[in-house]
Parts: C-alpha cells; sequence; structure tokens
C-alpha cells in the first residue's frame, strides 16, 4: 500500500471516529465539550501529550 494512500485511510478514519459519539449520543457528546471547555491549559497539553505518545507508541508496535 501507498503510503499517500495510508495517509488517506487514517485521516478517513479519524473522521468516522470523532463523528460516531455525536451521531449516537449528542447530549454525551456536549457535555464532554463543555468539560473540556472548564480544564485548564495545562489539563489540556496533558491529555495531548498522552494521545501523543499513545498513538506514537501504537505506531512503532504495528
Amino acid at each position: 500500500m501507498e503510503w499517500g494512500s495510508s495517509l488517506w485511510i487514517a485521516i478517513g478514519l479519524i473522521f468516522l471516529i470523532e463523528g460516531f459519539l455525536p451521531m449516537v449520543s449528542p447530549g454525551t457528546w456536549r457535555r464532554m465539550f463543555v468539560q473540556l471547555v472548564q480544564m485548564r491549559d495545562g489539563q489540556i497539553r496533558f491529555i495531548a501529550l498522552l494521545s501523543i505518545v499513545i498513538g506514537a507508541a501504537m505506531l512503532v508496535a504495528a
């Protein structure tokens, strides 16, 4: 599989995953978004860093 093709597949999966919760349970998604907006910058950065580390580890393991 070509690198560009894999990139499009990955981006498509991101859209699918990101759109799933608001489609299935918009109220839950809205509450989670409100909680996110109320978080401090440091908390958001920590969650983002954790996501990056987990994603990188998954890519290395694949």
